[in-house]
């Protein structure tokens, strides 16, 4: 093995790497391969939507939905060609010229009808109906916090993008985890017409941690009650939305009923469909005070500046206070305050249609809500079981949300044709790099996945590790995709140290991943494994985009940086760690490593792309590089360059596991000009080498013409 150093602080080690065949068969699990649209399951877990227990009433729904699903994909096909041959054109829109009128289902605004019962159907009102402008600005509130929430947002946040026809504003009220998941997954999913703005959940946790709650949601699930605080001073109203919530139809819908609100309505529910304020679903029930069946909270319409001026905070704390002396704590988080403050200020409500929110907990009433399917408006998963709850009607639910939840997230990129978007220096710097590539280049397409902006979803499962605190920790780096899925029980096992890996995977993909590792108890015992999701887009495998996205997240000193195929010797992690690694690392002698007792010094070759053990703060993988080709040899070089010595360890090792070629290998056996590109590639990096480190920088382009 290998150590490097330049100057006295940078060390860097490459293992030595054997071929060998074992002696078991692998099975590769080609997760790309689909029956008739779907995903192949990973795990025998959890049916899946083409499994024989699911009924052929089911299966029909199901293809309903993805027939509705391919419409709206041939739909943004058509609006990306209109934006393609608009480009250069600047048609001017004027903010209000246009409007929608939306026709609005019936709720029951006087106090008086609060409690007359669920509403059936989808009646729409005469006469006049409520407006929501075209270009009307649509602001919804999230609390979330942790890695499952973030997951959960985004699949609510599909729904949502998917019918919508307004510009969204997403108010988040998120801890430090799910901002930092969160931040980066809008950052690189670039919507038109959306922002999203983070609040501090932990800076609000001493306004509500007084409240002592029972509720799975925990100290986060109070946090609703402050919203009046923490908003903006000017933001009227807002929709709030549990993390457990997938839309139907657009949201503007919803929107518009703020304009039904008559008197000192400031609080847009629908009904709670459950039993459980009426405390009689088991001996000595006693849940908080409500008005009738009470109201569900995953859904709430709120007209924020009333509610300042109604001193809304010093009447739920009042409330709190009083009933907290008898009930010692809530059951349902922010849900039992809400409910007890209503119980005195009847009011407050303006009561919506329950299809606004269609709970699927066990033995609610949510059938009475709807009596087709093109009735639904909202579906609220609001049982601790999920998605296995127990409802008439589940199969076509579970559908519905599986259908979003595998939805490729980049088709919900589209434009909103008359509504200017704010301009995002980001991406404009974007477009001025794509504008000046040229189109006729025969590598454009290399060129331009350079520039690509690839959707990126942090920390798609739970993640908890601190890194020792001598200074001497290692995680290992990698990065997969789907058919190299099966490679890592076998990593775990021989790495027990961190690891940052980065999957380039589909929306459909991503999903069966995490099937599969909830069905694996090695990938579950391991709660030191970042999984890092790079959702797919365009022709070319970004290899080296993954190893910067997997380093970037490193938290230990130092990174080993590998290959997913490349299977660490047991005990590799603890070695790497307390082995005294002289300054030094570059091309391995086989020979001398087979005797060698101590780390020897290397000098670097042409063509050497040894795994290495590097500080945190090396250079990133140069991302011109993708698919088959120059991509680890290229930072092997710029390492060299910037002085890193390398340094050979013995007594460690990595075992290449046999593989299926990979596509990229084979187009670049099999397609003449993604040689000829890789090889132009290859000279414009040396070019780059030479302006960067000047005479230094000449002995590459030497080696390169005498190897």
């Amino acid at each position: 093995m290998l150590g490097v150093c330049r100057g006295r602080r940078k060390f860097l080690a490459a293992s030595l790497t054997l071929l060998c065949i074992p002696a078991i068969t692998w099975l590769y699990l080609f997760a790309g391969s689909f029956e008739d649209g779907k995903p192949v399951s990973l795990s025998p877990l959890e049916a899946q939507p083409h499994s024989p227990r699911y009924t052929a009433s089911s299966q029909r729904e199901r293809e309903s939905l993805e027939v509705r699903v391919r419409e709206v994909e041939e739909e943004n096909r058509a609006l990306r060609r209109q934006l393609s041959l608009a480009q250069g054109r600047s048609p001017s829109h004027r903010r209000g010229n246009h409007s929608k009128t939306y026709s609005m289902e019936e709720g029951t605004g006087d106090s008086e009808n609060l409690h007359a019962g669920i509403v059936a159907g989808n009646s729409s009102e005469c006469g006049q109906q409520p407006v929501v402008e075209k270009c009307e600005t649509i602001h919804v509130a999230i609390v979330c916090a942790g890695y499952n929430a973030s997951r959960d947002v985004v699949t609510l946040v599909k729904s949502v993008l998917f019918h919508r026809r307004n510009p969204l504003h997403f108010h988040l009220i998120a801890d430090s985890i799910a901002e930092q998941i969160l931040a980066t997954l809008f950052q690189t999913w670039m919507v038109p017409a959306v922002r999203v703005d983070f609040y501090n959940a932990d800076e609000l946790k001493s306004e509500v941690s007084w409240i002592p709650n029972k509720h799975y949601s925990g100290i986060y699930g109070l946090m609703k009650l402050v919203l009046t605080k923490t908003l903006p001073a000017n933001l009227e109203r807002v929709i709030v939305l549990d993390t457990d919530i997938t839309f139907a139809t657009d949201i503007a819908e919803l929107w518009a009923v703020f304009h039904k609100f008559k008197g000192q309505q400031v609080l847009g529910l629908v009904e709670n469909q459950s039993d459980w304020y009426l405390g009689n679903l088991w001996k000595n029930h006693r849940p908080w005070p409500a008005l009738g069946r009470g109201y569900n909270t995953g859904v709430i319409l709120l007209l924020l500046d009333k509610l300042r001026k109604m001193k809304w905070e010093q009447m739920w704390r009042l409330t709190a206070e009083r009933e907290l002396m008898g009930m010692l704590s809530t059951s349902l988080a922010d849900q039992d305050i809400f409910n007890a403050v209503i119980k005195q200020n009847p009011f407050l409500v303006y009561q919506l249609p329950c299809f606004w929110n269609v709970q699927l907990s066990d033995h609610t009433r949510s059938e009475q809500c709807y009596r087709d399917v093109s009735d639904l408006k909202v579906i609220h998963w609001n049982s601790p079981k999920k998605l296995r709850v127990k409802n008439k009607h589940v199969e076509f639910f579970r559908n519905l949300y599986l259908t979003f939840l595998e939805y490729d997230g980049n088709l919900l990129r589209r434009e909103l044709f008359g509504c200017p978007s704010e301009a995002d220096v980001n991406s404009e710097n974007l477009q001025k790099q794509l504008s000046e590539l040229d189109e006729d280049d025969l590598c454009y397409e290399f060129r331009r996945e350079r520039f690509t902006v690839h959707r990126t979803h942090l920390y798609f499962l739970h993640y908890e590790y601190e890194p020792a605190s001598d200074n001497t920790d290692v995680t290992l780096v990698a990065q997969l995709s789907m058919d190299r899925l099966q490679m890592l029980e076998a990593i775990c096992k021989h790495w027990e140290g961190p690891v940052s890996l980065a999957l380039y995977l589909s929306d459909a993909e991503a999903q069966q991943f995490l099937r599969y590792a909830q069905g694996s108890e090695v990938l579950m015992g391991r709660h030191n494994v970042a999984y890092h999701i790079v959702y797919k887009e365009g022709q070319f495998y970004p290899v080296n985009l993954l190893r910067n996205v997997a380093m970037k997240h490193v938290g230990t000193p130092y990174m080993f940086l590998s290959d997913i195929d490349f299977l660490p010797m047991y005990g590799l992690y603890e070695y790497l760690r307390y082995h005294v690694w002289t300054k030094g690392h570059a091309p391995t002698n086989f020979a001398k490593w087979r005797t060698a007792t101590t780390p020897y010094r290397v000098e670097w070759e042409a063509d050497f792309e040894p795994y290495v053990v590097v500080r945190r703060d090396c250079p990133e993988y140069d991302r011109r590089f993708v698919g088959f080709g120059w991509n680890k040899v290229a930072h092997i070089m710029e390492l060299d360059a910037q002085e890193y010595e390398f340094i050979v360890l013995p007594n460690a090792y990595m075992i290449h596991m046999p593989h299926a070629p990979s596509f990229d290998i084979t187009k670049f056996r099999s397609n003449k000009q993604y040689r000829i590109c890789l090889k132009t590639l290859k000279e414009e990096f040396q070019q780059d080498m030479s302006r960067r480190y000047g005479f230094a920088a000449l002995k590459y382009l030497t080696a390169e013409n005498n190897s």
